[in-house]
């Protein structure tokens, strides 16, 4: 008798042991809010494309989203506002109309998608709309200051790790990229993110 209820609880372990492993590798899912904050390069050519300018600086923000769990795999929506302080400034013998622009906020929607890596380790990429917050100026101060919103593309990807609780941290890449700045004044800009966020997960 002994025998047979161990035989019987060794049988019931091995065919939970699978489901088990499913579930600690179950991608994540549902709403999330957090914030982020890492680094930023600037990059932006002058509006006949002949001279290029950069600059660097800090960025932070928010975001929000919905995943939807697939089992090992996921699905989501995600938004996001953040801020930046980097100024260009082109070189003094470039003739065009104005010859600096700083960024300021960048406002992003899109999708997101990923799979779990291992438990507690999910691995993503995303891609969608972004928009740019720009401040164009000449250091001669001979033309007003010209603020305007650039539409763009953004798309990158990232890994996301699961904290004590419902906390969770990623880390991520994303690039940006927007046509004709400031009234085409300049020409592309491009931004550079690698950031790290803390969010919590409902």
């Amino acid at each position: 008798m002994k025998k047979t209820t161990a035989l019987v609880a060794m049988a019931a372990a091995m065919a939970a042991a699978p489901a088990m492993a499913q579930d600690q590798n179950t991608a994540p899912g549902g709403l999330y809010v957090g914030a982020l904050a890492g680094y930023e390069g600037l990059d932006v050519e002058s509006g006949d494309g002949s001279v290029t300018a950069d600059a660097d600086s800090a960025v932070y923000g928010i975001s929000a989203g919905y995943d939807l769990s697939l089992g090992s795999a996921f699905v989501g929506v995600e938004g996001e506002i953040s801020k930046s302080g980097g100024s260009t400034t082109f070189p003094s013998t470039f003739g065009g109309a104005r010859d600096g622009l700083e960024a300021d906020g960048q406002y992003y929607i899109g999708a997101r998608a990923g799979f779990a890596v291992t438990p507690g380790i999910a691995a993503y990429g995303k891609v969608g709309y972004t928009a740019l917050d720009t401040r164009a100026f000449t250091s001669a101060g001979t033309l007003g200051e010209l603020d305007e919103n650039a539409d763009g593309l953004r798309f990158g990807g990232g890994l996301q790790i699961q904290l004590p609780g419902p906390l969770e941290g990623r880390i991520e890449y994303r690039r940006s990229q927007y046509k004709n700045i400031a009234d085409s004044d300049f020409g592309d800009a491009t931004t550079n993110q690698v950031v790290a966020g803390i969010g919590v997960r409902f």
